[in-house]
């Protein structure tokens, strides 16, 4: 007689996700969450525990943006209400994360059971699939469902919710397996070609525009189609924008790439994108930050054509003249096709790019001269472009905060302009999430070990999710945290002081926090920068230490070009 080994729920559900290729979990542990846990410790499934479960969805969320593969992130049942900020993290960005809450017992839900919230129906907007599994022969089988839907079509997160009865419970370890598909490894995703005769008609108007632009978003990244943008564009001399929040796609050696379709954090992109007969957008969607595809952004007379690898995308691109349903590589393999090229249209773009960054190179030579005359705190832009300087080719940079991302965002194409080749880019996301930071450079560093790792963050984006620096100590792994410290939540008070009739601002100040003693007190590098010139040292002193450190950098408030331009009229609350 064959007898089955019987295992708990929780390590049917971690075969599951091994079996799927899952190579990192990370949780808050809990006794909801523990039969997970040894499943995954059976499995060698690396986990890092986190002080909090946003921080853990971070971590997961970090993971998965910089592989394309989805991360875990484990919690117990009142730990999801703390991981929801970094599901809608996630969502914004469309990450596929998948979140797993260890929930209150299924026997007598509806009773009241011992933390029993209704975790289902809080995570279904903020993902593309939210179920709890009610029968613990088909925890595989809801795995392989959740894997489906976070990783084809437009990615995104998912939530699966696992009650502890059913986690505790003991199954026959191939359960469920006696149904298709019996293979539940992970698969390549499928993709969607492009119907012929509409890839012909955009394929002409390609070729009958005079000024064609280039504007790459997330469905090119979760494709991984950033390779045949960049050929795309170097072939035919087509200039190469990318969506703002969103951590770009295109490196330096892309002499196509511009930098953000953004008018404020990159000035040229307007002259470009407004000057444009044809705009291609591929893998974009035409919301908030596309100015839903209206004028001013996108003139009338403009052809605008939307190319995109699923429904989910092109359901937000209705405005568009011309849409296309396509995996984005396949179009822009045929794109390369095309004869035509645009060598006077993409120097054009140069020369404006060269200008820009002239302006503002002599721009912030004279205000960190003018600083530096009068003793005063170091420029947020000067300090950005100094942390760049002082970093390696193929090193990551992580931005969080207000006006510290944005000033990062212009630092960032003006040292790109002046050879920097960063290795990667991580920041917050469309809902502008502050906090991530710590976690983002952590996950860059865990998965790039041999790479210095910068976090450039704003000193109330740090108060945010500083927590979670706990983690590097606690996994060894160093990152650099360089704090633009001005006291306040300086991109709410600068709007403050142009919208409030007295010009003042109200419940934003800080007092003079020693982020630095915190880093040296939890067994890190810590030092405290008052002027310009002490910060290259003190950089080259923190990647020296081999520790996690912290270099805290007195900076003045200046209110970013984003902010200032959309809230220079005092009716005008925010930067939407």
């Amino acid at each position: 007689m064959n007898v089955q080994t019987k295992i708990r729920g929780g390590a049917l559900l971690a075969r599951a996700l091994k079996e799927k290729g899952v190579d990192h979990a990370f949780t808050l542990a809990g006794g909801f969450c523990n039969p997970a846990l040894e499943g995954f410790m059976e499995c060698q499934m690396p986990v890092v525990n986190c002080p909090h479960e946003q921080v853990a969805g971070h971590l997961a969320d970090g993971h998965t943006r910089i592989t394309r593969k989805p991360a875990i992130c484990l919690v117990g049942p009142e730990g999801f209400a703390n991981a929801v900020p970094a599901m809608l993290e996630a969502w914004g960005e469309r990450s596929p994360v998948i979140f797993i809450t260890g929930s209150s017992t299924l026997k007598r839900q509806g009773a009241g059971g011992f933390k029993e919230i209704d975790d289902v129906a809080i995570a279904a907007p903020l993902t593309k699939y939210s179920v709890q599994i009610t029968d613990g022969e088909r925890i595989s089988e809801f795995v392989d469902r959740a894997w489906q839907a976070a990783t084809t079509g437009y990615p995104g997160p998912v939530h699966l919710a696992l009650p502890v009865d059913i986690m505790f419970s003991s199954f026959n370890e191939d359960a469920g397996r006696n149904e298709r598909p019996f293979d539940r490894s992970d698969k390549p995703a499928p993709r969607a070609w492009p119907d012929p005769d509409r890839l012909e008609r955009i394929l002409a108007m390609v070729g009958a525009a005079d000024r064609p632009v280039l504007i790459g978003g997330h469905g090119v990244w979760w494709s991984r189609g950033e390779r045949a943008l960049a050929d795309a564009g170097t072939k035919l001399r087509i200039p190469i924008f990318n969506v703002p929040y969103h951590s770009k796609m295109l490196g330096e050696e892309c002499d196509a790439y511009m930098g953000l379709a953004d008018f404020h954090q990159y000035h040229p992109s307007k002259a470009a994108i407004q000057e444009a007969d044809l705009v291609l957008m591929v893998g974009c969607r035409l919301d908030n930050q596309m100015n839903f595809g209206n004028p001013p952004f996108i003139p009338p007379e403009t052809k605008l054509v939307c190319v995109n690898g699923s429904h989910e995308e092109l359901d937000y691109n209705i405005g568009a003249d011309v849409q296309l349903l396509s995996d984005p590589a396949a179009f822009l393999n045929s794109l390369s096709e095309v004869s035509q090229t645009w060598d006077g249209w993409l120097e054009l773009q140069s020369a404006r790019r060269a200008e820009w960054v002239g302006e503002w190179s002599r721009h912030i030579a004279a205000e960190t001269a003018k600083d530096a005359l009068d003793g005063g705190k170091l420029h947020p832009l000067q300090l950005a472009l100094d942390v760049q300087a002082g970093m390696q080719d193929g090193d990551w940079l992580v931005f969080d905060g207000g006006n510290t991302h944005f000033w990062n965002e212009i630092a960032t194409n003006i040292a790109a302009s002046r050879g920097r080749k960063l290795g990667g880019i991580l920041h917050p996301g469309n809902y502008s999430l502050l906090g991530v930071g710590v976690s983002f450079a952590l996950s860059a560093k865990n998965v790039h070990r041999d790479k210095t790792v910068v976090l450039v963050t704003g000193d109330g984006a740090f108060l945010s999710g500083g927590l979670s620096i706990e983690t590097c100590f606690q996994e060894n792994i160093p990152i650099i945290v360089v704090v633009d410290n001005n006291a306040g939540l300086d991109c709410i008070s600068q709007q403050q002081e142009r919208l409030f009739k007295n010009r003042q601002h109200y419940a934003t100040d800080f007092r003079d926090i020693p982020f630095h003693t915190m880093f040296e007190g939890l067994g890190g590098h810590g030092e405290l920068v008052t002027r310009r010139e002490e910060f290259p040292a003190a950089m080259q002193r923190a990647k020296a230490s081999g520790k996690t450190a912290c270099i805290n950098v007195k900076c003045r408030g200046v209110i970013s070009p984003i902010v200032a331009a959309t809230s220079d009229k005092r009716e005008k609350a925010s930067i939407e």
